[in-house]
C-alpha cells in the first residue's frame, strides 16, 4: 500500500533520475560553476558538488568543465547523478530543540541550514541523524530507510516547526491531513518591496520549471494548484515583514509564490535577486506555526516556534534605516 505523503517528498522521489538538466539565467553570468549550482541545488553540498565537477560528471555544452570555470546565461548544464545508494544511515548526538514529545510524535524547531533527510553529499549531519539518535531508533518506516519518521519538510534555509512521527500509524494519520490539506501552517517572511494592499491571496499552479529541473515555476504545464494567503505585518521602505497561510504544500511554495507577484523572500537567491544585501544564509522564512489533529487523542494541537535571531535582527535594522 502506498501512503500519502507531503507534495515536497513526492518531488524528491520523482527527482531520482541520473541526469538533471539547468539552462543558466542571465543574472548568474560570470559566476563560478561550483558557486552556482550550489546555489540553484541548495540540497546538495558545494564538496559534493564539485566532486562531481571533479569527475566529470557535469558537463557545460556538452564537455567537463573545472570547478572554477565561470558560467554564462543560456549555457545547459548536465548533472550526471549517481544512482542513489540505500546506504545506514548513522544515529549522530546532534543537539536539538524539541517543543514537544510523546510516545507517537515529536516536534522540532528546525535551525537553519540543518538539512531534513539524508541526500547526496548530505549523507551525515541531518535532522534524521539527529532524531534515529534521540529517538533510538524509533521512528515510522513509511518513507524508507533515508527518511524515517519524516512525513514532510521544510528547506534547509528554512527555520521553525516541523513534525516527525515515531510509529506508522502516527505517520499514516498526519500524512492523510497533510493529503487533504486540513494542516495549520502559518509562515514568517520577510520580502522585496512594500505592499499597497492588507492581505492578498495568490493562487497559481506549481511546477517544476520547463528549463531548470532544480527550480519551480509558476503556471507551468505540469504544474499542480497551489494556494497561499498573505497578511502584511509590517511594511518597511523598500521591504516588507508578511505572515502567509498555506492551503496546499507544494514544494518551495512561498518563494516561488511570492517571487511571483514581485515580493521574492529576502536571501533567496534561487528565485529572488542573485545577490543578496543583507549577506544572509538563505531566504528569511520562518515555519511559525504547525497545528493538526493528534493522531492517539484525536483532538487539534497546535505548535509554534519563536522567530529566531537572525530574524528578528534584519527586522530591526529595517525599522531602524525606515526611521533614520
Amino acid at each position: 500500500m502506498i501512503y500519502p505523503m507531503d507534495d515536497d517528498l513526492l518531488e524528491d522521489i520523482e527527482e531520482q533520475e541520473q541526469i538533471i538538466r539547468i539552462e543558466v539565467e542571465d543574472e548568474y553570468n560570470n559566476v563560478r560553476i561550483d558557486k552556482y549550482l550550489s546555489t540553484v541545488m541548495d540540497d546538495l553540498s558545494r564538496s559534493y558538488l564539485q566532486k562531481l565537477i571533479t569527475e566529470e560528471k557535469v558537463l557545460v555544452e556538452g564537455k567537463a568543465v573545472k570547478a572554477n570555470f565561470k558560467v554564462k546565461g543560456g549555457q545547459t548544464i548536465e548533472i550526471y547523478l549517481p544512482e542513489p545508494k540505500e546506504t545506514e544511515i548513522v544515529p549522530e548526538n546532534i543537539p536539538i530543540n524539541i517543543i514537544y514529545e510523546d510516545a507517537d510524535i515529536i516536534v522540532i524547531n528546525k535551525p537553519k541550514g540543518l538539512v531534513v533527510h539524508p541526500a547526496p553529499g548530505h549523507e551525515t549531519g541531518t535532522l534524521v541523524n539527529a532524531l534515529l539518535y534521540h529517538c533510538r531508533g524509533q521512528l515510522s518506516g513509511i518513507n524508507g530507510v533515508l527518511r524515517p519518521g519524516i512525513v514532510h519538510r521544510i528547506d534547509k534555509d528554512t527555520t521553525g516547526v516541523i513534525v516527525a512521527c515515531k510509529n506508522d500509524n502516527a505517520h499514516r494519520f498526519i500524512a492523510e491531513q497533510l493529503k487533504v490539506h486540513s494542516i495549520t501552517r502559518v509562515y514568517h517572511a520577510i520580502v522585496y518591496n512594500s505592499f499597497k494592499e492588507e492581505s492578498g491571496r495568490v493562487e497559481a499552479s506549481i511546477g517544476r520549471h520547463p528549463k531548470d529541473r532544480k527550480k519551480m515555476a509558476v503556471n507551468v504545464r505540469n504544474g499542480k494548484y497551489a494556494a497561499t494567503n498573505y497578511r502584511v505585518i509590517e511594511n518597511l521602505g523598500n521591504y516588507a515583514y508578511i505572515e502567509c497561510r498555506l492551503e496546499t504544500g507544494r514544494t518551495h511554495q512561498i518563494r516561488v509564490h511570492m517571487a511571483s507577484i514581485n515580493h521574492p523572500v529576502v536571501g533567496d537567491t534561487v528565485y529572488g535577486p542573485a545577490k543578496d544585501p543583507f549577506k544572509l544564509e538563505g531566504q528569511a522564512l520562518h515555519a511559525g506555526v504547525l497545528g493538526f489533529i493528534h493522531p492517539t487523542t484525536r483532538k487539534y494541537v497546535e505548535f509554534q516556534a519563536p522567530l529566531p535571531d537572525y530574524f528578528n535582527d534584519l527586522l530591526m535594522k529595517l525599522r531602524l534605516t525606515v526611521r533614520g
